[in-house]
């Protein structure tokens, strides 16, 4: 959540990020409303239990018709300090469902527009030229039918649309992504962690995975769990409700992640770029509110030296405001080369969430001046079917084997995956 100070101050910047956000702005309006309730409830309530002090320690001094009186006082006055907290209560939590209600502030280097309006920082490579070589691209599909590494019609059958196994190669291609992941992140300083897949409420909601995010998210009612649709959520309520030292941070998950696609349906329904469930390593790190900044670029960093390694070509695009998460506010998209397709899809990006998700957690540090909300980032290293499907087809041969990127050589154990 954001800084109730800056909505006081400053609620015009409020309103700018909500509206460039494509978010509500009324709720600015709404929840200064009711924070000057709840500020007048939390001073009506502490007159009152301040009245009640002094009346208790008047008690013992008291005799006769005198300490009747007072105790009669008393009992009035317990009443009213009961309804005033009861009330206080009441307004404080209006306030802050509609605090909830208020996306991060946004970065003013941003971009401003919608899903199409981002901005292209750079591209790394040249996306291959297969005429020149003499044959035309199969997709990842047709791919991993030759090699028998993707099985997308037994994936429908046993769960549904927009499911598949990984098979022989497909698997190992798999392990071979995570285990290059994972030493690539050890020896980048950060901790290598395998997180819970299912969490409470308030892990959820602590992150901003329950407001404009919630459609995609499967909820187990009888239990009141949800499956994450990304291992950020476990990672960042990992110190929910904890005081912590010796930032940065640095974590590494490794997960299956879970997500309902409501609303892109007929989007990508062919083959396993847009699934119900996957695997990714996730980076995420807790730190300094003034190391947040650059901290972002370093994630960004280590993204793009995991496509380097894999060969691929690909850009980075800055997100623009209107398709942002509710807790970041700024937001670079690592977006790869896929041959038949002809354009660059998303297959990393990193987040700076500044404040925000620790604000909702309650995760602070200690410095000279007390304790204070971390800053929280967190980027893709690999998400595993979409880099499959990058590797397929830029490395493709003509009779639909597949060269393996030099980095993953020593996890594979060969150099080119072939049908079996």
């Amino acid at each position: 959540m954001i800084d109730l100070k800056i909505l006081r101050e400053n609620p015009d910047l409020v309103r700018k990020s909500q509206k460039v956000r494509g978010e509500d702005t009324a709720v600015v309006d709404q929840l200064l409303e009711a924070d000057a309730k709840a500020r007048t409830a939390i001073t009506d309530f502490e007159t009152l239990r301040a009245e009640q002090n002094l009346l208790s320690k008047s008690v013992g001094a008291a005799k006769g018709d005198e300490k009747a009186a007072i105790l009669e006082k008393a009992k009035d006055l317990a009443g009213r300090v009961k309804a005033a907290d009861a009330k206080r209560a009441q307004a404080e939590e209006i306030a802050n469902q509609l605090l909830l209600k208020i996306a991060n502030l946004i970065d003013p280097k941003a971009p401003i527009g919608g899903e199409a309006d981002f901005v292209v920082i750079e591209e790394v490579g040249s996306p291959r030229d297969f005429s020149k070589e003499g044959f035309e691209p199969k997709d990842h599909v047709e791919i991993g039918k030759i090699i028998k590494a993707i099985d997308t019609e037994r994936g429908a059958k046993v769960a549904g649309s927009r499911s598949y196994y990984l098979t022989g190669p497909g698997a190992l291609l798999e392990f071979a992504l995570v285990n290059y992941a994972i030493s690539s992140a050890t020896k980048a300083g950060f901790i290598p962690v395998i997180p819970p897949v299912l969490v409470k409420p308030p892990a959820m909601e602590g992150t901003g995975f329950l407001g404009q995010a919630a459609e995609n998210v499967y909820h187990l009612e009888e239990d009141d769990v949800y499956l994450v649709g990304t291992s950020e959520v476990p990672l960042a309520a990992y110190h929910m409700d904890e005081i912590i030292d010796n930032l940065p941070i640095r974590y590494a998950g490794y997960s299956s992640c879970f997500r309902r696609e409501a609303g892109t349906y007929g989007k990508d329904t062919r083959g396993i770029i847009r699934v119900h469930q996957f695997d990714k390593v996730e980076m995420f790190t807790f730190i300094k509110p003034e190391d947040a900044a650059a901290e972002h670029l370093r994630l960004l960093e280590w993204e793009k030296d995991f496509l380097k390694a894999m060969e691929i070509p690909f850009r980075v695009i800055d997100v623009a405001s209107g398709d942002l998460g509710a807790s970041a506010i700024r937001k670079f998209d690592c977006e790869a080369w896929i041959p038949t397709q002809g354009t660059y899809r998303e297959v990393t990006s990193t987040s700076n969430c500044t404040e925000f998700q620790a604000r909702r957690l309650n995760i602070r540090y200690r410095d000279e001046n007390g304790t204070k909300p971390v800053a929280t980032l967190n980027g893709t290293l690999v998400a595993i079917p979409r880099m499959i499907v990058a590797i397929l087809e830029n490395h493709q041969n003509e009779d639909g084997s597949v060269n393996v990127p030099q980095a993953l050589r020593p996890f594979l154990g060969v150099d080119k995956l072939v049908s079996a």
